[in-house]
């Protein structure tokens, strides 16, 4: 992809199965889950490819071509490569002086599972009335009603809490940096297989953001006595309006979205959050 996160997002919601491999090369504003510049998509595209290798020093294989567009970046085209595909010569004035693409640890290319939520509308006679498939958070909020959000909660059928408040935020792990961030819920790692239950404005003191373990099946219906009708959203998108009676189903899905990471997913999270959020950061005291 060449954009945004929200991009990525398009480009998960493609696949409501399994999902290929994606590249994240930032071309939006934040690029929170895009850790390839753009001036690094060609290089990456090949490398991801398998065709093009990092080359070592004393590695002196016959049937290498140079890559001379490259101009001595440490890179070279397979044989299998050169025999396949042709790549036109292209001149990279300004980038001479490049170091190569740092890609990849110890020469292999990890890759971030990232989970995906499976959610499910249901009528209030128990039919199914759509499914989508969620890479970044499920949100049930008041829409235009003016009263709060009336919502009952269960957790494998046992009755988790009863939701007074402008809305409620299921997440996953990569959607924690989002919405429900902002809505004060916990910031969690990528590969921490998880589900995060976050209240949006809450009118009350104790109803704090919850981390569920993926195996969990959250749902989350509006009762016959609430004031008003509430309104989902799955990644921002295709809003629904739910009246009395209906319901949603919010599990982990069995198809997660591989992205490549520019390192590892550990090296990726950290920087994002360095770089988009300055995570920490605070001017160093002075030591006595």
């Amino acid at each position: 992809t060449l954009g945004g996160d929200g991009l990525l997002m398009y480009a998960a919601h493609v696949f409501s199965g399994p999902v290929p491999p994606i590249l994240p090369v930032a071309g939006g504003s934040m690029g929170f889950l895009t850790p390839f510049a753009r001036e690094e998509m060609f290089e990456a595209i090949l490398i991801s490819l398998g065709l093009i290798e990092v080359e070592d020093e004393e590695d002196d294989l016959e049937n290498d071509v140079e890559f001379d567009s490259m101009n001595g970046s440490g890179l070279a085209l397979t044989q299998r490569a050169n025999n396949n595909m042709q790549i036109e010569a292209t001149t990279r004035d300004g980038y001479n002086e490049k170091s190569p693409l740092a890609f990849g640890n110890n020469k292999q290319i990890c890759i971030s599972m990232r989970m995906r939520l499976d959610c499910r509308i249901f009528g209030s006679d128990g039919s199914l009335r759509s499914r989508y498939a969620v890479l970044n958070e499920v949100v049930i909020d008041r829409g235009s009603s003016p009263y709060l959000a009336s919502l009952e909660c269960f957790c494998d059928d046992v009755h988790l809490t009863t939701v007074q408040a402008d809305g409620i935020i299921f997440s996953t792990p990569t959607g924690s940096t989002a919405y429900s961030m902002a809505a004060g819920g916990s910031v969690v790692h990528p590969a921490v297989p998880a589900i995060l239950v976050t209240p949006i404005c809450p009118h009350v003191l104790s109803f704090r953001s919850m981390i569920f373990p993926d195996h969990v099946v959250l749902r989350c219906y509006v009762p016959s006595d609430a004031r008003s009708t509430a309104c989902v959203y799955f990644d921002g998108k295709h809003r629904t309006e739910l009246h009395r009676g209906d319901s949603v189903q919010i599990k982990m899905s069995a198809h997660p979205v591989p992205t490549i990471n520019r390192a590892d997913h550990s090296a990726d999270w950290l920087s994002s959050l360095k770089r988009n959020f300055n995570f920490n950061t605070r001017v160093r005291q002075n030591p006595l």
